[in-house]
């Protein structure tokens, strides 16, 4: 089979790697605190100077990481891959961007963007927010949240990415565990509309039985040597248009 469509899902697996805090620990912590303490429309109207209070530091973070091989590879992959591709991450980081990835979603939002409940306006956020940031597009101070989707909250582009995996010829997942919805049953849509499936995990996932290929190892090394075996395939043989 010619592979020309490719979906590409990355949970904090491939960010871990690089320094960063997977999303929940084996205590059920996420960073020292309940998920619905920091995670949840109730908690930020409950608690604001909380949420703010996680997510600053959450975001201060970023800037003492830097992207690792396995970002590095799907940038290269993204600028390379001649068919159409989408890498759809569970992420909040900026990770992916700096190494350089384009076609790229943050199904989850990110930590680097503010959202005004005032006016609705998203915009690029970097440094401390807290509970007096002022909008940049109406002014309003102390409505900005951080952009992020919490429990409760319907991902972004949903029927982008569902059309996507319908269309696709690959559908891959790196560093998922594979328990949250909606993101764990792309691959089960992939399947049903005739797409092959390759898993790149730390351990078997919950969904590893539905994926065709699970490659089992960190995801620095399995990425990267992906990567190279699929662009050099494409590079042997003329690719249909």
């Amino acid at each position: 089979m010619d592979l020309r469509n490719i979906v590409i899902l990355t949970g904090a697996g491939v960010s871990a790697e690089s320094g960063l805090a997977t999303f929940r620990g084996p205590d059920g912590l996420w960073e020292g605190h309940k998920v619905e303490d920091v995670a949840t429309p109730e908690a930020f109207a409950r608690d604001p100077a909380l949420v703010h209070d996680f997510y600053d530091a959450r975001r201060a973070k970023l800037g003492t990481v830097e992207p690792n091989a396995a970002h590095r590879a799907l940038a290269r992959l993204d600028a390379e891959w001649a068919g159409e591709l989408l890498l759809v991450t569970q992420n909040v980081d900026d990770l992916h961007e700096r190494a350089g990835s384009k076609r790229l979603i943050h199904m989850h939002g990110a930590l680097t963007k503010g959202w005004c409940l005032r006016c609705n306006e998203r915009f690029d956020w970097a440094g401390p927010m807290g509970g007096a940031a002022e909008c940049p597009s109406c002014g309003t101070s102390g409505m900005v949240r951080p952009d992020i989707v919490w429990f409760g909250e319907m991902p972004y582009d949903m029927d982008l990415i569902d059309q996507a995996l319908r269309d696709c010829d690959l559908f891959v997942s790196i560093g998922t565990s594979g328990a949250v919805y909606p993101a764990a049953g792309f691959v089960q849509t992939a399947r049903y509309c005739g797409g092959q499936t390759l898993e790149i995990n730390l351990e078997p996932s919950l969904g590893s039985y539905m994926f065709d290929e699970s490659r089992i190892g960190r995801a620095g090394e399995l990425v990267p040597q992906w990567v190279e075996e699929l662009l050099q395939s494409a590079h042997s043989r003329p690719m249909s248009r």
